[in-house]
């Protein structure tokens, strides 16, 4: 083998492992990104104010199963205020890509509930669209979705 062909040879091979390893999802950021999914259902079940913040972009676009949205300072206050009581949550066939600074989340959510004193269940299914800013994951949106 000349020394051209071994060369030709080490950037094929480089080639293939940077594109086998762009293709394969960054293991690192997946668990990141599952932390801050149970992070935000731990703060949600015990209605953390300072946390939900923490937690969320400040640009935060959730939307409910029935349609209505609320920005950061909704959600939170629908929170903490009682109106939206999660008394348990059970996430699961939770599923997360990484594109870039984005992860996209979806998962099967199960829930008793205590809205404003009222006992219930829910059950739906949901997309979250985490973003990396400033080196945190951030909930930037979030939809939910009638689980049928």
């Amino acid at each position: 083998m000349t020394t051209k062909q071994f060369f030709a040879l080490c950037i094929l091979t480089l080639g293939i492992a940077q594109a086998a390893t762009a293709s394969k999802p960054n293991a690192k950021a997946v668990q990141q990104v599952e932390a801050q999914v149970e992070l935000l259902r731990n703060a949600m079940i015990s209605a953390d104010a300072k946390k939900l913040k923490e937690l969320t972009a400040t640009e935060l676009n959730y939307g409910h199963s029935g349609g209505h949205v609320e920005n950061q300072a909704e959600f939170i206050e629908k929170i903490i205020s009682g109106k939206s009581d999660f008394v348990t949550i059970d996430l699961r066939d939770q599923s997360v890509q990484i594109v870039k600074d984005i992860a996209i989340v979806r998962h099967k959510l199960f829930a008793t509930t205590n809205n404003n004193g009222k006992p219930d269940e829910v059950t739906i299914g949901v997309m979250l669209i985490w973003q990396k800013q400033n080196g945190n994951w951030k909930l930037l949106a979030r939809q939910a979705f009638k689980d049928h």
